[in-house]
């Protein structure tokens, strides 16, 4: 383990290690003070980015912030780091990292360049460039990636943002459901994915979800993918038993521990992917994995320590995850940004640091990233905040946001971003949604001269679905 140190204005200040130094140098965050890794003041957080700017991106291979020898996401890193894709970067330092994003982001041929590059990154290297980047930097690297995954619609495409419907009810309510999302469709959402997260996590209720989703995808003949927010376990358990599953979902994290604490690991996960693969239910591709994050999972599960015992930095757990999602190609990965609560991102600006970050340390590693722009209601955050950072993540190119009635999730209890939230940053912005979700909304007079037309669901319309679903 190495030693770091750098002086300014004539203090010296000692990094015991990567892990030590990398954990000083982030943005302030209160789930690092939390963990008693945060720097104690702004003047040793410039230290160590100051610090952090000379070390090599290929010490990051050298020095692994958590244990190879009893962790399989490390063993994942590394032995699937491809050196060819490395090469160009190489040489160079994290400092020197940021300067050739930033120089390439204005280039046209950023996203090609950014695309071959993804698997020469690990985690650890981008989550390093990032802790010496503003937030505009990071938009527009962000901006400059290129990532696309598909199903029966594309995610990612350049000018296009989609959107997850979510339909949740706090009692898995059928009728309730089917109304929410006929609400989203009429406001243009869905072409992500309507997923549902279930109040119950009973095989039977994930299955009543499942064809009721899937009812309502075949009688409107839309072009997106449905899917359950269930264990992986579940899912294997629906597949076998003929449930019509489109996507595989499951929650990550960034250690081999806190994984365990998810009831998974990588073994686990091939196997749902291998399942979901067996259908062969997309029609324009075969991304069928859902995965989500969030910074603060590993530390909530007191499965945060790295080498030498010493807690790692919640954004850096938070890009090892993303190396998880990675292995299993998803359509889409979304972290739940604001959504496990104040103790790990405090307040507004927190939570709009911590989502620009995931989503540029997502697409940097090839990742088809989504947000949930989301916050508790004991966090000090309003939906202003959410405003911003939506706003933020329309320019830097976001995969796919949540959409959620009225932007208040009942069941899970946090709020989150609305149909009509949507709707706005697609048209301040000049988005479009998912284009074969598009071609679908043109044919219905639901989109005009590429914007959504707002449609209100009748009361016919309405009582049509839920009789439809009550028989």
């Amino acid at each position: 383990m190495g030693v770091y140190q750098q002086t300014t204005r004539g203090t010296t200040y000692r990094f015991d290690g990567l892990v030590d130094l990398m954990a000083r140098a982030t943005p302030a965050r209160s789930g690092d003070e939390l963990a008693g890794c945060a720097a104690n003041s702004d003047a040793e957080r410039v230290a160590a980015q100051l610090a952090l700017a000379e070390v090599p991106l290929r010490q990051f291979l050298e020095e692994p912030l958590v244990p190879y020898e009893t962790d399989e996401v490390t063993r994942l890193i590394l032995d699937t780091h491809d050196t060819v894709a490395f090469e160009p970067v190489r040489a160079l330092t994290v400092g020197g990292f940021r300067d050739w994003l930033l120089d390439l982001a204005a280039r046209p041929d950023a996203g090609t360049t950014l695309t071959r590059l993804a698997k020469g990154l690990t985690p650890e290297m981008v989550a390093a460039v990032s802790k010496l980047m503003r937030n505009q930097d990071l938009i527009a690297v962000a901006r400059a990636t290129r990532v696309t995954s598909a199903f029966r619609s594309t995610v990612g495409l350049p000018g296009r943002l989609a959107t997850r419907l979510q339909p949740n009810h706090p009692t898995d309510d059928l009728r309730g459901i089917a109304a929410a999302t006929l609400d989203g469709l009429l406001l243009g959402c869905g072409d992500a994915v309507i997923g549902v997260n279930p109040a119950g996590d009973s095989p039977q209720t994930c299955a009543d979800l499942l064809h009721l989703l899937d009812e309502i995808r075949v009688a409107y003949e839309i072009p997106t993918q449905t899917c359950v927010l269930t264990h992986v376990t579940t899912t294997i358990g629906l597949i076998e038993a003929g449930v019509p599953v489109d996507l595989v979902f499951q929650s990550v994290a960034g250690t081999q521990a806190a994984n365990q604490g998810f009831g998974v690991d990588l073994a686990l996960l091939r196997e749902g992917h291998e399942a979901g693969l067996s259908l062969q239910r997309g029609t324009v591709g075969q991304n069928v994995m859902y995965m989500e994050t969030g910074q603060g999972s590993a530390l909530s599960a007191d499965a945060h320590l790295g080498t030498g015992g010493r807690p790692v930095d919640q954004q850096t757990l938070e890009a090892r995850a993303y190396a998880v999602c990675r292995e299993f190609d998803p359509l889409l990965v979304n972290t739940v940004v604001g959504f496990i609560g104040p103790e790990y991102l405090y307040d507004g600006r927190q939570i709009i640091r911590a989502g620009l970050e995931d989503h540029f340390c997502g697409k940097l590693l090839g990742l088809p990233m989504g947000v949930d722009v989301c916050y508790t209601n004991h966090a000090e955050a309003d939906q202003d905040d959410m405003d911003n950072l939506l706003t933020l993540l329309g320019v830097a190119g976001c995969s796919f946001v949540i959409a959620v009635p009225g932007a208040d999730d009942v069941m899970l209890g946090y709020q989150s971003t609305s149909f009509h939230d949507a709707l706005f940053v697609r048209q301040a912005l000049g988005l479009r949604p998912a284009p074969e979700f598009e071609n679908w909304l043109e044919r219905l007079g639901m989109m005009d001269a590429g914007r959504v037309v707002p449609v209100d669901a009748s009361a016919s319309a309405l009582r049509a679905l839920t009789d439809r679903v009550g028989s």
